[in-house]
């Protein structure tokens, strides 16, 4: 009985934590116009509310698995849960813009924290024919925080003001950290050196990713496309560097002598880039082009994380039993015909065909991901548990920033310095249908790395 309350707790706080970034997430951008006024930013300030928050998470999502393989995983975990306490504290009661969004750039940091050391945690405490299941309900709460976060968002921020939401993730935080306090005491049966690290390729990492997001929203200026160079050239260096170290931040071995790891992570990264476009998409086109409100879109919208929410805890218990990768492969294909059905989007589609469409690729979506995630943290070692993590959740938002810079180009050649008001309805159907069929695209290579993988072992 001792047990099974110690499984839960645990599995609760992995997965409130889970929940708190994503709704959040969600939540604050449908809060931005009100942030805006209140706060009086202009647009550029106004995208960094949202680019500081995934720039604070990709630079730690990396180190945070190493550290925590070298460390202790709880402990970066509770680490994380403070940081993010403060951090959402701090947005609550931000006088200011430049507050806001440094406070947003920390949040981030401590949701890289827990959200790469939760599915080690995850991994390392439940059993191996258990572990599909607990990631499935651990990418479950992921859903359903994308999917309450702009309705419960929009109505709260209407009633009482963009601040309370950031009120409720500082107790949601308190809470969680007080029943981690409780049940996730450090992990003895690990034996690890803390001295070990790599200041140097942590640095250039930090340094490359910088200049990548930074580099990918001033596209499609020259500055722009020279600072991404820059920052692919850092990155490079980084990849050669710790190919090279003894006690290297990302160990490239993980990517160079397991197939089964890197054929998973390359689909990870692929899904992501070709599916995050679609909520951006979406809602402008039900809004512009069929004169949807916020509130009426939104409940269109809601049908894609509903799929994800529901499916994915009985989807990853079902990889438990039949291999992963047949799963994920048929996920990965339904995304991607899913997105080729998007193109054909116009003037008149019914709104039952658009959320048919959601359905199908919410469900696709639920097929895949909790499955590549059971098969990329069975892959590895014990002791590899936080880096492999870690990884897992850089190629999100990898996926996010490379699938925001090919809607950034798209716009930008075809709009100009236009509003998306002022642009014509006919032009923007045509950068939606040309959007879609690339990132259809970009999923076919998703459906190879998904099936030929291989199989993870036979589980005890």
């Amino acid at each position: 009985m001792a047990d099974k309350r110690r499984n839960l707790s645990i599995l609760s706080v992995v997965a409130i934590t889970s929940f708190m970034g994503t709704f959040l997430v969600s939540a604050v951008n449908i809060a931005l116009p009100s942030i805006e006024k209140d706060l009086s930013l202009s647009a550029i300030e106004l995208s960094w509310i949202i680019t500081s928050f995934i720039l604070g998470m990709a630079m730690f999502m990396i180190p945070a698995g190493s550290w925590g393989d070298r460390t202790d995983n709880r402990k970066i975990f509770k680490l994380g849960l403070i940081l993010f306490i403060i951090a959402s504290f701090v947005c609550y009661v931000a006088p200011n813009g430049y507050w806001l969004i440094a406070a947003r750039f920390v949040q981030g940091i401590g949701a890289a924290f827990t959200g790469t050391t939760g599915q080690a945690i995850l991994v390392s405490s439940f059993s191996a024919n258990k572990r599909g299941q607990v990631l499935g309900i651990s990418v479950s709460s992921v859903y359903i925080g994308l999917a309450l976060g702009p309705a419960v968002g929009g109505i709260i921020t209407e009633q009482i003001g963009w601040r309370m939401l950031f009120s409720i993730a500082t107790v949601l935080g308190i809470i969680t950290l007080i029943v981690s306090m409780v049940f996730l005491k450090s992990d003895k049966s690990i034996t690890r050196d803390p001295k070990k690290g790599d200041p140097y390729g942590t640095l250039l990492f930090m340094t490359g990713l910088v200049t990548l997001v930074y580099g990918s929203s001033q596209i499609p200026s020259t500055e722009g496309w020279v600072i991404m160079a820059v920052s692919l050239i850092l990155l490079a260096i980084f990849w050669k560097t710790e190919s090279k170290v003894r006690f290297p931040l990302l160990d490239t071995k993980l990517f160079t002598h397991n197939r089964l790891f890197t054929y998973s992570s390359l689909a990870a990264l692929i899904n992501y880039t070709s599916t995050f476009a679609i909520g951006f998409f979406i809602s402008l086109y039900l809004q512009k082009i069929l004169n949807l409100s916020p509130r009426e879109a939104g409940a269109v919208i809601i049908a894609q994380p509903i799929m994800m929410a529901v499916f994915s805890p009985l989807v990853g218990k079902a990889s438990d039993k039949i291999q992963p990768r047949y799963l994920a492969t048929t996920g990965m294909a339904m995304c991607t015909l899913g997105l080729g059905m998007l193109a054909f989007l116009g003037a008149d589609t019914p709104i039952w065909q658009i959320v048919t469409i959601l359905i199908w690729v919410g469900l696709g979506f639920a097929l895949f991901s909790s499955p590549n995630m059971n098969t990329i943290m069975s892959s590895v070692e014990r002791s590899q548990y936080g880096q492999a993590s870690g990884l897992a959740a850089s190629m999100r938002v990898f996926g996010q920033i490379i699938s925001m810079s090919i809607i950034t180009l798209l716009i930008s050649f075809n709009f100009g310095n236009q509003s998306i008001e002022a642009v014509s309805d006919h032009l923007f159907l045509i950068v939606l249908r040309w959007g879609f069929i690339i990132f259809a695209i970009i999923g076919i290579p998703g459906i190879y790395f998904s099936h030929f993988r291989g199989n993870i072992k036979k589980r005890e």
